[in-house]
């Protein structure tokens, strides 16, 4: 439980760096708008991404798995999209804010897991 809740403050630390350093990804909201906006992104990846990368497994193997990038940007967008309908302040203006997001986001949530998760011994 406490890594699932590490794992969702990591994301929304990351989506928020996204939307800082990227021209195009907008948040205009207080920490619960992004904290609901990092459980939008959690359950977009955790109900779509499965399928996105099931159908597309032909070219992700074709592109030797650099097609995983544009799945992660079209997360990013329907994050946006869902976030901008709830009224959640958090919008996507296309395809490469997008993109560059998902790059952001990734290495953002890949640093601090690598920092702040617990050591298994």
């Amino acid at each position: 439980m406490r890594s699932l809740l590490m794992h969702w403050v990591f994301n929304a630390a990351a989506l928020w760096v996204a939307a800082y350093f990227i021209t195009g990804l907008d948040f205009n909201g207080t920490i619960v708008q992004l904290l609901m906006v990092a459980a939008v992104f959690g359950l977009v990846n955790s109900l779509l991404r499965p399928l996105l990368t099931l159908l597309t497994c032909p070219l992700i193997v074709l592109t030797l798995g650099i097609f995983t990038l544009v799945i992660n940007a079209l997360m990013v967008m329907v994050t946006g999209w869902l976030s901008t309908r709830w009224g959640l302040g958090f919008a996507v203006s296309g395809f490469w804010p997008a993109f560059l997001g998902g790059l952001v986001i990734g290495i953002v949530s890949l640093i601090l897991s690598l920092m702040f998760s617990p050591k298994k011994s």
